[in-house]
């Protein structure tokens, strides 16, 4: 029974590493604590908001930084991180 516990512990601890570093089913994570688009802090607007296009998330300081974003997804490219 250890052995059972310890090997399930042992999986998961490598599942929910490979989860950290591309997100749920392979969606590469947003890491930059400010919007794709201003660049103002996360946070500073309310609630940010999240999206994902493709396989990128992608954040948002607040609703009309998605439909600019929408616009011209080429012209915010570079700030995605």
């Amino acid at each position: 029974m250890k052995t059972y516990i310890t090997s399930a512990l042992l999986a998961s601890t490598f599942l929910l590493a490979s989860c950290a570093s591309t997100g749920v089913a392979g969606i590469k994570r947003y890491t930059s604590d400010t919007c794709a688009v201003t660049d103002n802090k996360l946070g500073s607007m309310g609630d940010p908001v999240t999206k994902v296009y493709g396989n990128q998330e992608v954040k948002f300081c607040c609703k009309p930084c998605v439909a600019k974003y929408e616009k011209n997804p080429e012209k915010y490219a570079k700030n995605i991180r």
